[in-house]
């Protein structure tokens, strides 16, 4: 038992003196990452609107189009990480993540797009405290692209 317990206690710390290698002070600061790799981030939960059936599919069609279109306005200004929508037809229907600082920043953004003019989204906006990492993504993501929406 006693000889398991040093090889655990090698093998932390082993494994935290490799961690530290991998540290890039340079990248973590262009990432505004904290001493724990993490920063500010705001997320936004996209919620059924209560006025979708308010609208004929064509102009929830319309309506889809300039949502998509202004969710690559928000990518291409560097405000928008991360957009997806859940799988299913339930009231949670996708989310944001910005690169702001503010929830009043984040509102600002969402109310220009038109789904949520229209009614047939609205959001709720929390402040969220992730990877810094994260805002690399938008880098990536075109290079796992194959189609666009």
């Amino acid at each position: 038992m006693k000889t398991f317990f040093i090889t655990l206690l090698i093998l932390l710390f082993a494994g935290a003196a490799f961690s530290q290698d991998k540290y890039d002070e340079a990248l973590a600061n262009k990432l505004g990452a904290d001493d724990y790799g993490m920063r500010k981030y705001v997320m936004a939960f996209l919620l059924r609107g209560d006025k979708v059936s308010e609208h004929t599919p064509e102009q929830r069609a319309e309506i889809q189009a300039g949502h998509m279109a202004n969710i690559g306005k928000m990518a291409e200004m560097g405000k928008l990480i991360v957009a997806g929508p859940f799988m299913g037809n339930d009231e949670l229907r996708g989310i944001y993540i910005f690169d702001v600082q503010t929830l009043e920043e984040a509102r600002a953004l969402t109310e220009t797009d038109p789904a949520i003019k229209a009614g047939v989204l609205k959001m709720d906006l929390k402040e969220w405290y992730g990877s810094a990492a994260l805002i690399m993504l938008p880098e990536m993501y075109p290079k796992v692209t194959k189609k666009s929406f």
